[in-house]
């Protein structure tokens, strides 16, 4: 992997990460246009990428990591316990599924869910509007939810904001509990990918792997910002069409 690969792979990382349109999908769709094949070294790469997202949403909510936010933790613990149970039990099975194919009509899949979901939704005074008056109940479905973001092209971001939706949370706050559940689970695949490629790091080139982990980093924390603004203005339709009309040309060219 040469540095134009590097960034270009991070910019899509750091972009679609937390954006309700499937990271996974996207570097699986752009690996494969650009040629780069699944390798110990391509998997050592999305490590250090992931790992400069979770950086860039930790410092965004570094008002939230502190032992005062105790309970808020413990809420997102049971959010992330589903995923982390049924991951680990099923990541054989799992890993069956990554191909074009399946990202395709998830995307799809997803995009419609979306849209169904915005076309019945209405602001209400009932809805949770602050991420620490999520309920722990609340906090359960939002896991179960992010359960479905283990198939290729779901996108977790957009299942667990879904997840939230559905539970009684307004757009805002689901998108924030969307975004302090990422640094928990993603925190686990990246020390679990660490363990299982460290031996990779020894042979990686590191000035792409340096290039991209900043690359990755600022898209990343510029993207989420953007994104909390548009989202107290706008709905999540864009995104429900963007999925569907994405997944329709994976569909067309393959």
């Amino acid at each position: 992997m040469d540095i134009i690969q590097a960034v270009i792979i991070g910019i899509i990382e750091g972009f679609t990460e937390f954006l309700p349109i499937s990271s996974t999908g996207h570097m699986i769709v752009v690996s494969k246009f650009m040629g780069i094949e699944e390798s110990a070294l391509m998997h050592a790469y999305e490590v250090i990428i992931q790992f400069a997202a979770i950086m860039a949403v930790m410092l965004i909510y570094r008002e939230k990591l502190t032992l005062k936010k105790i309970d808020l933790w413990m809420k997102l613990l049971v959010a992330f316990l589903p995923l982390g149970i049924v991951g680990f039990i099923f990541k054989d099975v799992i890993k069956e599924l990554f191909n074009v194919q399946t990202v395709a009509w998830m995307f799809i899949i997803g995009g419609v869910i979306f849209l169904i979901v915005e076309y019945f939704y209405e602001e209400k005074e009932y809805h949770v509007k602050e991420v620490e008056k999520v309920s722990y109940v609340q906090a359960w479905w939002v896991g179960f939810a992010q359960i479905f973001s283990l198939i290729p092209g779901t996108s977790r971001a957009g299942a667990t904001i879904v997840g939230g939706l559905l539970t009684g949370l307004d757009r805002k706050t689901s998108s924030d509990f969307s975004f302090l559940l990422a640094i928990p689970v993603m925190g686990a695949v990246t020390a679990y990918d660490l363990l299982k490629h460290y031996q990779d790091f020894a042979d990686a080139n590191w000035i792409p792997f340096l290039i991209g982990f900043v690359v990755a980093f600022v898209v990343a924390y510029i993207t989420v910002k953007l994104f909390l603004v548009f989202i107290q203005k706008f709905t999540f339709v864009p995104f429900g069409i963007y999925r569907i009309v994405f997944g329709i040309f994976l569909l067309l060219i393959l």
